[in-house]
């Protein structure tokens, strides 16, 4: 019996590797890419934590250059990506690395599309407005629920009309995740709790979505049961 093409899934994600220490492997694998200079996209809260100097030092040992850029906000701002961009720009970088939660990586994915494309970034608001791929991207998330370090999505705030905005688009899935659960430990409870919960809705999102498949049926059951036994 023929299939119907309505029962076709795709499914689009980078290069993950998950476990303690990943984050440690982030200079072996961004010297793989033969790049010269990198720009580190962050927030105050991951500075503070060192997450953002331990990706900084890995990096150097590798005698790779680097730039930190942690102008970003909670739900990243239009005029943030945009000063990113300049700061990509000027300082010559061929590659972003995001570390932090959703927000640090949401404003590389924008920084990136800039960078290679004219225009503002609420230009490419919508689905598949990205005509250029970004530089390449490694995204070290460090908060749960998210999935911004695999997924195809940007969420940027108009600062002009209160907004979010979501662009969307294959050029913005990143090249590689490092997943190292041990960047989680410096969440606060609270934090902790807000992005469990926000992963265990998204396993249950992923369960009973029309677009569901078995391949998502396995992830989305397991996300549900590893939740519930150690948030």
């Amino acid at each position: 019996m023929e299939s119907s093409i309505d029962e076709l899934r795709k499914f689009v994600v980078p290069e993950f590797i998950i476990g303690r220490k990943a984050l440690q492997t982030v200079g072996e694998y961004v010297e793989s890419f033969g790049i010269n200079k990198v720009l580190i996209v962050t927030d105050n809260g991951v500075l503070s934590a060192g997450w953002a100097d331990k990706v900084n030092a890995s990096l150097k040992s590798r005698g790779i250059k680097t730039v930190v850029f942690n102008n970003v906000s909670p739900n990243p701002r239009d005029h943030e990506v945009m000063a990113g961009r300049e700061l990509f720009l000027d300082e010559r970088c061929d590659l972003i690395v995001a570390v932090g939660g959703g927000s640090p990586m949401d404003c590389a994915k924008g920084i990136g599309i800039v960078s290679s494309n004219q225009g503002h970034i609420l230009d490419f608001e919508g689905v598949d407005k990205v005509p250029v791929p970004g530089p390449p991207l490694v995204c070290i998330p460090t908060t749960a629920g998210t999935a911004a370090d695999i997924s195809q999505f940007a969420i940027i705030s108009d600062s002009k009309c209160r907004v979010k905005r979501a662009i969307i688009s294959k050029t913005m899935v990143p090249d590689l995740a490092l997943i190292d659960p041990e960047t989680t430990v410096t969440m606060s409870p609270e934090l902790t709790a807000e992005t469990g919960m926000d992963a265990l809705v998204h396993a249950f999102e992923a369960y009973v979505s029309n677009a569901a498949s078995p391949v998502t049926d396995l992830n989305a059951l397991k996300a549900v049961s590893l939740i519930n036994n150690n948030l």
